[in-house]
């Protein structure tokens, strides 16, 4: 099967989109960036390729007539399993990357067997972790193993005399090894066997499914890059695009009436006019400076001791919001602290941060022309509720009424765009 490949390298996370040969989306895939640039564009690609493949199970199962709920059922188990698998198999890698670090730190020669209790524990804790309901603040390797990691190596620490920062440092080296593998079409058989093995009532016609879907060929007819880091892409120069054409024409192909697209990412935030067909007509972007954008919210987050995710629900318990006088990144941790030690709530410090970014960001939207009907929000930022009302509220006041589209799948965007620009490109050449 012939695909084609988009890939937005984004300064905080790398995303790939992936089209069949009609221009419909196949699958979509996502990782932490990196400084190796081109490690971070093949694990996305991986991913999108994992993703790709099983919605070619869903499809199989959509023809077997098997009932929509067990449908779904079966698929959610499946990837579940297989997820399982992946993360089990990371898991030796890093175990492996451990001792090897171990056997070069003359200081760490007597933490080996420390170091396999840790991991076997790791191991013991993968059901649950992975178990019907359960929760997972993030599903990216580094993030899932080292907050495990770090709470049995504080154990270990405090029971066997260990030292926890010989350990911390062990797992800081390792897991650059571990993340830096790329998902390759034969794991993807092994695991999804190895997790279709584990469920004792799948459906027959699973199991078909499933073959069918690993031994399907995933042919790259072209592939097309982007993003904040697109001149470091491993591609040819021809191979690239700009991110404004990209998130364009992303926005338009999910939403066709679309006008004025913003997208808010992790370090930069663009303003974009497109016409009918999504080509660009005007545009805005920020400076260099990384205030009003994503990594703002990050050094926030830190600051506060939260999770990025967390940040946007607790501003919308709001009731007063803050004035903020600056979105600097340089000077966010000090206004933070004055504002909490004159007594201001959290929640109503960070309703005023929120808003203060969107103010930025409203500001770009005026200079591009303003903001049409239809408008469409895209970026990491798009998932922040908070960000989201202060946005819809000031579109309102400025604007008036607005058709305002926000897709979960909005941080494709990018690589969306890409992704049709190689589909283009392909069928051009093909003619």
């Amino acid at each position: 099967m012939k695909v084609y490949i988009g890939i937005d390298l984004g300064s905080t996370t790398t995303k790939a989109v992936v089209l069949r040969e009609d221009g419909e989306v196949l699958g979509r895939g996502i990782t932490n960036s990196r400084s190796n640039y081109q490690v971070a564009c093949e694990v996305a690609r991986g991913e999108a390729l994992i993703h790709a493949r099983f919605n070619l199970v869903a499809s199989a199962l959509d023809r077997s007539g098997l009932a929509p709920e067990e449908e779904r059922r079966v698929l959610a188990e499946l990837e579940r399993r297989f997820r399982k698998q992946q993360y089990l198999a990371q898991l030796v890698t890093l175990a492996d990357a451990l001792s090897g670090r171990a056997r070069e730190d003359l200081l760490a020669r007597g933490l080996e067997t420390t170091l396999v209790r840790i991991v076997a524990k790791m191991q013991a804790e993968a059901d649950a972790l992975f178990a019907p309901g359960a929760s997972r603040k993030s599903d990216f390797f580094r993030d899932l193993a080292g907050s495990r990691y770090l709470r049995i190596a504080e154990e270990e620490a405090r029971s066997q005399g260990a030292s926890f920062d010989r350990l911390v440092g062990l797992f800081d080296k390792a897991i650059l090894e571990v993340e830096n593998v790329p998902a390759e079409q034969e794991a993807f058989a092994v695991h999804v066997r190895h997790a279709l093995a584990e469920m004792r009532d799948a459906p027959a016609c699973l199991g078909e499914a499933v073959g069918g879907a690993a031994d399907t060929p995933l042919e790259s007819a072209a592939t097309v890059g982007t993003g904040y880091g697109r001149q470091t892409l491993p591609f040819p120069k021809e191979q690239i695009r700009s991110e404004i054409l990209c998130h364009g024409l992303g926005a338009h192909a999910m939403y066709p009436g679309t006008r004025t697209v913003l997208d808010i990412g992790g370090q930069d935030t663009k303003a974009i006019q497109v016409d009918e067909r999504g080509i660009v007509t005007s545009f805005q972007m920020n400076d260099r400076c990384a205030a009003g954008c994503g990594r703002y919210l990050g050094y926030i987050a830190d600051e506060m001791n939260l999770g990025l995710h967390e940040l946007g629900p607790l501003a919308c318990d709001s009731t007063r919001p803050v004035r903020i006088n600056s979105t600097c990144t340089v000077f966010a941790g000090a206004e933070l602290r004055e504002r909490l030690s004159l007594g201001e709530k959290r929640e109503d410090i960070l309703a005023g941060l929120h808003r203060a970014i969107i103010l930025r960001a409203m500001s770009l939207l005026a200079r591009s022309g303003g903001v049409f009907d239809e408008f469409t929000f895209t970026g990491g930022v798009a998932k922040n509720p908070a960000a989201v009302d202060a946005l819809r509220g000031l579109i309102g006041d400025n604007y008036g009424e607005r058709v305002m589209n926000i897709s979960p799948n909005s941080i494709y965007t990018g690589a969306l765009g890409a992704a049709l620009f190689a589909r283009r490109d392909a069928l051009r050449l093909a003619a």
